[in-house]
């Protein structure tokens, strides 16, 4: 605007702002007449991004009570602050506007780069195309969108599921159900794909029923499990792919009466420390958390170390471990 109004150029108009001695000082008093007169206000994010040295790196994701994300912060921030890099925490709260909202301001310059970890909403890719555009890496971690082309720090969400799957089978279970908080995201979809294959590789039918999406609202999810638990026939065996939805399983049992694991078996993707005080102690698909945002911080410093800030189209996978506790038989 300033540059127009005067016919200057952007970095003329720049260092008149600075005092700089490079500019004669009648030159400076008619960009600083200007400047008052539209109370303008100088961006400072808007040449850090220019000159991508605001060392700062942001992270959005959906929330931070989940224990994977407490610990994959602890992974990135191990980086970055050895690198002299600040972490900026974002939460979506689940909503995609939220996220939407986020990355735009990230294009004012407020940070270098960003690590990403998609809400359960999250379909559209042109917020974070744009982002990209604007020079901005980005790379993803856990929850991520297959078909933007950045590298993807994940686990081995199939392969977890399916052994999981297997674990209670060959525990005896007969009909196992498959908790979930979205059919969208592609983690949700690879650890569906993984039950539902070691269920037919079995010999176990598919059956939809079992298979129960939740609002993510503890007590409308509560109920809902509830009933189900209720229906005969009764389950045996349980798989929650979500942390938060375990606590909700031995809620709903405790009330039902339902003994863990004499009735039905849990397993549960977990990265709770308190999992082995639970009663019984919960069995868990571990995520490498820690590593995981280790991992994709390491990635995107090393990108903003180059001249050209490029990432990779790549997806880079540190596996989950199965840990056998007493929430399953033996």
């Amino acid at each position: 605007m300033l540059a127009k109004e005067l016919q200057l150029s952007v970095a003329t108009i720049s260092k008149a702002i600075r005092d700089s001695h490079e500019i004669s000082d009648k030159t400076k008093l008619r960009v600083n007449a200007l400047v008052e007169k539209l109370n303008y206000v100088p961006n400072p994010y808007a040449s850090s991004l220019r000159r991508r040295n605001s060392k700062t790196i942001g992270v959005v994701i959906p929330e931070v009570t989940d224990s994977f994300f407490a610990q994959a912060i602890n992974g990135i921030e191990s980086v970055a602050q050895e690198k002299g890099y600040h972490v900026l925490i974002y939460l979506t709260h689940e909503s995609f506007e939220k996220e939407k909202m986020i990355l735009k301001d990230f294009e004012s310059g407020r940070v270098d780069g960003v690590l990403l970890s998609v809400t359960r909403e999250t379909t559209q890719i042109s917020h974070i195309e744009e982002l990209m555009r604007m020079g901005v890496p980005l790379a993803f971690f856990d929850r991520v969108l297959e078909e933007i082309e950045t590298t993807k720090i994940i686990t081995n969400d199939y392969e977890s599921a399916y052994l999981a799957t297997k674990h209670l089978i060959k525990k005896g279970c007969k009909k196992i159900l498959f908790l979930s908080f979205s059919n969208i995201l592609c983690i949700s979809s690879k650890r569906l794909s993984g039950y539902k294959n070691a269920l037919l590789d079995h010999g176990i039918k598919v059956n939809d029923s079992d298979i129960i999406t939740f609002s993510n609202e503890s007590k409308t999810d509560y109920l809902l499990l509830k009933k189900k638990l209720k229906s005969p026939p009764r389950a045996d065996g349980i798989l929650a792919s979500v942390e938060k939805l375990a606590i909700t399983v031995y809620q709903a049992c405790a009330d039902l009466r339902i003994n863990i694991p004499g009735d039905v078996q849990v397993i549960s993707f977990s990265n709770l420390d308190s999992a082995s005080f639970l009663n019984p102690p919960l069995t868990t698909i571990s995520q490498p958390a820690f590593e995981i945002g280790k991992a994709a911080a390491a990635v995107l410093v090393k990108a903003l170390g180059r001249k050209k800030f490029e990432l990779q189209n790549e997806e880079i996978t540190i596996p989950s471990a199965m840990v056998v506790r007493k929430s399953t038989r033996g």
